[in-house]
């Protein structure tokens, strides 16, 4: 790639050729946030923001918080060492991954009308085939990411969440689905919901595949996406950068996609 591509691509950006879209939720006091069964000890907190001075007698010329929130909070990024398949990954940490492969195109799979008719609306290897016959194949190195508009519920923990006493019901992918999508080489698998697997996806074998198999072979997690209804099938570049915390198993992200102006839908 020569110099002047860079140059043409911030040029684009800067006149308003190519959108940024924001792909995150606003993370704060009232984001939804996953609840494990009652038979484990621990959850991840209520994000919370405190103040430490706002131009008042503990800081007169500044402003800032600081804040109580787990890794795997709101719009997140699950690293490989994040589930026990991927626990022996040495790049597997946010502060040890390739960042390389966090910036790369993005296909994005329109579930809408089937998530619409049926919340536990499972994604399958074939159904896959058929949108790469329609939109073209998923290449090595691509984020693939699940459109379900399921951020429409984020205002609503309850509705977002969607559990009975059967547990959660959310759309996800089948096993053969990302054994499909890990053989195209794909750097990674996003969904709107409020982890990267269906709401029912412990009954599965393997339990919670998106999970077990994405970071077995060291691939990365996208959860909670937003925003996923402005952007093309394929055309996107999507940029999904977690915090380079010491060891860390995932973190709040700030996804943003850059789409040709003529692309942006909405």
């Amino acid at each position: 790639m020569s110099h002047d591509t860079l140059q043409d691509l911030g040029a684009l950006i800067a006149s308003g050729g190519i959108e940024v879209v924001d792909c995150s939720g606003t993370l704060g006091p009232s984001t939804p946030i996953l609840q494990l069964p009652e038979d484990f000890a621990k959850n991840t907190p209520k994000v919370e923001i405190h103040k430490i001075s706002e131009y008042d007698a503990d800081g007169p010329f500044f402003a800032w918080n600081w804040l109580k929130l787990g890794e795997h909070s709101g719009t997140h990024f699950d690293a490989p060492h994040h589930w026990i398949t991927g626990k022996d990954h040495a790049d597997g940490y946010t502060d040890t991954l390739d960042v390389n492969r966090l910036v790369a195109p993005v296909n994005v799979i329109d579930c809408t009308a089937e998530c619409a008719a049926d919340p536990d609306f499972l994604l399958t290897a074939d159904l896959v085939k058929e949108w790469e016959a329609e939109h073209g194949e998923i290449g090595t190195g691509e984020w693939v990411v699940m459109r379900s508009d399921w951020d429409k519920r984020a205002s609503d923990e309850a509705a977002f969440l969607n559990a009975d006493e059967t547990g959660p019901h959310s759309p996800g992918p089948t096993p053969d689905c990302i054994e499909y999508l890990l053989s195209k080489g794909i750097v990674g698998w996003g969904s709107q919901c409020i982890g990267t697997d269906a709401g029912q996806a412990g009954g599965m074998e393997p339990p919670f595949p998106a999970h077990n198999l994405l970071h077995r072979d060291n691939c990365f997690g996208l959860a909670s996406l937003a925003n996923l209804d402005r952007l093309p099938p394929k055309g996107a570049i999507l940029i999904a950068a977690p915090l380079k915390i010491e060891r860390g198993t995932g973190s709040p992200i700030r996804a943003l996609a850059l789409v040709p102006k003529a692309e942006v839908q909405g």
